[in-house]
C-alpha cells in the first residue's frame, strides 16, 4: 500500500518548510577560486599563523591554521625532534596517514607541544577522524587559549561530525575575536540556519550584506534566512539579485524552497526538478526536491531522494527527519529512530523530532515515557495541535480520563481559533 501522510504532523510547532541552510551552497557564487586543501602543516617564520586557511565545508576543507616552522626547530640531534621533522615532512609531502604515527609518537614524549597537537588535530580531520581531531584541538587550546585559528578549526571539526550547536558557539567566539571576517561569519551564519535559528542569522548577516552589496554568497545566506523567517518580501528583494545573475540549479533551489513555504508544492517540484536537472551534486538540492515530491503525493520518490541526499550528506536535517517519519510509518521503530536521533544530534530540542520519537514509544507501548515528553513540548509549544491530540490519547491510555478530556479541549480551541484564521465564511 503506497504511504499517505499528513506533512503538518511532521513540522508541527509553527515549523515550516525549510529552506537551503549550507555555507557550501554559496561556492556556486564564490568561485572555485579556493581549492580543495590538504591539511598540512605550513613553514612560516612565526610558530601562529594569524590567518586561516578556511574554505567551505563539505565540498572543501581547510589548511591547517597552525604551522611549526622549520627554523624554529632548533637544529638538535635529539632523536624526538627528528621524530617531529619526519611527521611534519610526510605531512607537507602530502602524506598524512604517514605522518600521524610519528606525531603520535612524538607526543608521547612530549605531550604538551601545543603545535604538534594542533598538527596532529589536522591531519586526523584530513582523513575523517573528527573526534580524534576535536580532542587533539582542545588539547592545543588547553596549551593557548583563545588561539583564533585553532578555534577555527575545532569549529569545522565539529561541523563535519555533525555537532553543529558546538561548532556554532565556537564560531561565536571566533567572530567576536575578528567581527570584519566573513569567513567565520558564513559558517555561523550556516550552523545558525541548520540549528532553524534564523532570526539570529538575519540580525548577523544584515550589517555584512549593507557592507557588501554584491557578496552573493551573502545575499543567499540573508534570504534563506528572510524566507524561512517568512518575511517573504524582503526575502523577494534578495532572491531577484541573485536571478539577476542568471538561471543556476543554486537559483532553482531558492526559488522552490520559497515555494515550499508559500505553498505552492507544484510550482516548487517544477523548479526543484529543474535544480536536479541542473546540478544533481548540489547540496541539498535533493532534500527539498524530496519535500516537494511528498507534497505532490510521491512518498516513494521522496524516499529515494532523502536517502541520495543522506549519501552525500549525512548531516542533512530535513533529509534525515523525513526518512525517521517514512520508516516510522512503516513500523520499522528501530529504523526510524536511528535517523531522528541523528537529527535531533543536527538540531538539538527540536520540537518536531521530540514529537516523533515520543510517538514512537507510545506505538511501542511506552506510555508513561511518552506521555513525559509530550508533556515538556506542549509545555514549550502550546499550539502544537498534534502533540495534543496524542498527550490525550496517551491520557486515554494510562486511565487518566479528567486529564485526557483537558486535552481534548485544547485541540478543539487550537482547531476553532485555526478556523478562524482562514479566509471564507465562519459559522458562528
Amino acid at each position: 500500500m503506497a504511504r499517505t501522510r499528513d506533512f503538518s504532523r511532521v513540522s508541527g510547532a509553527g515549523t515550516r518548510v525549510a529552506c537551503p541552510s549550507h555555507v557550501e551552497l554559496c561556492s556556486y557564487f564564490l568561485g572555485r577560486a579556493l581549492e580543495a586543501a590538504t591539511a598540512t602543516p605550513i613553514r612560516a617564520a612565526a610558530s601562529i599563523i594569524g590567518c586561516i586557511g578556511f574554505v567551505m565545508p563539505r565540498m572543501l576543507w581547510p589548511v591547517l591554521a597552525v604551522a611549526l616552522c622549520a627554523p624554529g626547530l632548533k637544529a638538535q640531534s635529539d632523536q624526538t625532534e627528528n621524530i617531529l621533522r619526519q611527521a611534519i615532512s610526510l605531512h607537507q609531502a602530502g602524506n598524512v596517514e604517514g605522518a600521524i604515527p610519528k606525531y603520535e609518537a612524538y607526543l608521547k614524549a612530549r605531550p604538551d607541544s601545543m603545535l604538534a597537537l594542533a598538527n596532529l588535530g589536522a591531519a586526523y580531520a584530513h582523513v575523517g577522524r573528527y573526534g580524534d581531531a576535536i580532542s587533539e584541538y582542545k588539547k592545543a587550546l588547553a596549551s593557548e587559549p583563545g588561539n583564533a585559528p585553532i578555534e577555527m578549526n575545532l569549529a569545522l571539526a565539529y561541523y563535519k561530525s555533525g555537532q553543529i550547536d558546538d561548532a556554532a558557539k565556537t564560531l561565536q567566539k571566533v567572530h567576536q575575536v575578528s567581527p570584519a571576517d566573513t569567513r567565520p561569519t558564513l559558517l555561523l551564519a550556516d550552523c545558525w540556519l541548520a540549528m532553524g535559528k534564523n532570526k539570529e542569522v538575519i540580525d548577523l548577516m544584515s550589517p555584512v550584506a549593507e557592507r557588501q552589496p554584491d557578496d552573493l554568497a551573502v545575499a543567499y545566506l540573508l534570504g534563506t534566512a528572510l524566507v524561512r523567517d517568512n518575511q517573504v518580501e524582503r526575502g523577494q528583494v534578495v532572491i531577484d539579485k541573485i536571478l539577476r545573475n542568471g538561471d543556476s540549479a543554486e537559483a532553482r533551489l531558492l526559488l522552490g524552497t520559497t515555494k515550499l513555504g508559500a505553498m505552492d508544492f507544484a510550482g516548487a517540484l517544477q523548479d526543484l526538478t529543474k535544480a536536479v536537472e541542473l546540478n544533481p551534486k548540489l547540496p541539498d538540492v535533493y532534500s527539498y526536491y524530496g519535500l516537494a515530491l511528498l507534497r505532490t503525493g510521491d512518498a516513494a520518490g521522496a524516499e529515494n531522494a532523502f536517502r541520495q541526499e543522506l549519501a552525500s550528506n549525512p548531516n542533512d536535517f530535513n533529509a534525515n527527519l523525513q526518512i525517521g517519519v517514512l520508516l516510522k510509518q512503516d513500523e520499522n521503530y528501530e529504523g526510524a529512530l536511528k535517523y531522528l536521533r541523528h537529527a535531533l544530534d543536527i538540531r538539538p530540542g527540536d520540537l518536531a523530532v521530540r514529537y516523533q520519537i515520543a510517538s514512537i514509544d507510545f506505538a511501542r507501548g511506552g506510555a508513561e515515557q511518552a506521555r513525559k515528553e509530550l508533556e515538556s513540548i506542549v509545555k514549550e509549544s502550546p499550539k502544537f495541535t498534534e502533540a495534543h491530540v496524542t498527550l490525550a490519547t496517551v491520557y486515554y491510555r494510562l486511565k487518566r480520563k479528567d486529564d485526557g478530556d483537558r486535552e481534548r479541549a485544547t485541540v478543539a480551541a487550537l482547531n476553532a481559533e485555526a478556523q478562524e484564521k482562514q479566509p471564507g465564511v465562519h459559522v458562528k
